[in-house]
């Protein structure tokens, strides 16, 4: 059986077709009893940038983009009273949920996220919601059905009482087929000099010691729809392969990295062979 390529003298770089799906989120966080921590914070984030912050310490909707700095007074003001709305909102329905589950003092975490994509090729869109209460995930929103499904037991309460409610399921529907969407599309023209901008990803492989694992770390790219794939003998080799998750730089690109266990025995038998690795946008 031929061994793995060891080299790793050959990096290369498929980085010129990027995706074309853009999304909007809206993320809601409320807690209690957290030292040093804002009772409740929301985040807007456009094709995983964020684009605006709020907090309960500072109740102010603050842009965090340049193209949403240049929104009118007007609008930040209704976001901020609308954020207020939801900040009291939320705050209330962590103090039901605790009474629901019979919990008195101690953390407790309730989050919600929201939103929709859509395909510029093929216009196809889609909305996506979830709530999750102390780490536990609550509530889906079914596209297919239009309603919102429980994933545990001890959520049944909720989904009951959302999907009685028939003016909640008819604002979610139009909202995740037309509202969102088209805010979506107003953001992405709005901060298409940033949002379609594409940075290729600075791409390093190391290895501390012959017994731990190679590591190829890509960072500094931009979107982030990034792969990083270990050949072997020419194709994808995938076994004792550790892919770590996207994650976010201060700058606002992306950084990634996959790890390979290679045997100091598999070290020894195939020193000097060439091996390679592909750093792939995605489509």
């Amino acid at each position: 059986m031929k061994g793995f390529m060891l080299m790793f003298m050959g990096i290369g770089h498929l980085y010129e077709a990027f995706g074309v799906t853009h999304s909007l989120k809206h993320f809601y966080t409320a807690s209690s009893d957290i030292p040093n921590f804002p009772e409740f914070v929301f985040v807007g984030m456009v094709d995983d940038v964020q684009m605006v912050h709020y907090d309960s310490n500072s109740q102010k909707a603050v842009p965090k983009q340049d193209w949403m700095k240049q929104t009118d007074a007007e609008f930040w003001e209704k976001e901020r009273e609308n954020l207020f709305y939801s900040q009291q909102s939320f705050k209330a329905e962590v103090a039901t949920l605790k009474q629901h589950f019979n919990q008195s003092g101690g953390v407790h975490i309730l989050q919600y996220m929201y939103g929709c994509s859509r395909d510029d090729e093929t216009e196809q869109t889609e909305g996506f919601g979830q709530l999750g209460y102390n780490g536990e995930n609550f509530l889906e929103y079914d596209m297919k059905t239009l309603t919102w499904k429980s994933r545990k037991q001890q959520a049944n309460f909720m989904q009951d009482e959302w999907n009685r409610d028939i003016s909640r399921l008819g604002f979610w529907k139009i909202y995740f087929s037309q509202t969102c969407i088209d805010c979506l599309k107003k953001q992405v023209d709005n901060g298409k000099s940033t949002l379609m901008r594409t940075v290729p990803p600075s791409v390093s492989v190391l290895q501390k010691t012959p017994s731990s694992p190679v590591t190829c770390h890509a960072t500094g790219f931009y979107p982030s729809g990034v792969m990083v794939s270990w050949q072997k003998d020419g194709q994808d080799h995938h076994e004792d392969v550790e892919n770590g998750e996207t994650l976010p730089n201060d700058d606002g690109t992306f950084q990634k990295s996959t790890h390979l266990t290679v045997t100091p025995k598999e070290w020894k038998n195939n020193k000097g062979r060439q091996g390679s690795l592909v750093v792939r946008a995605l489509d």
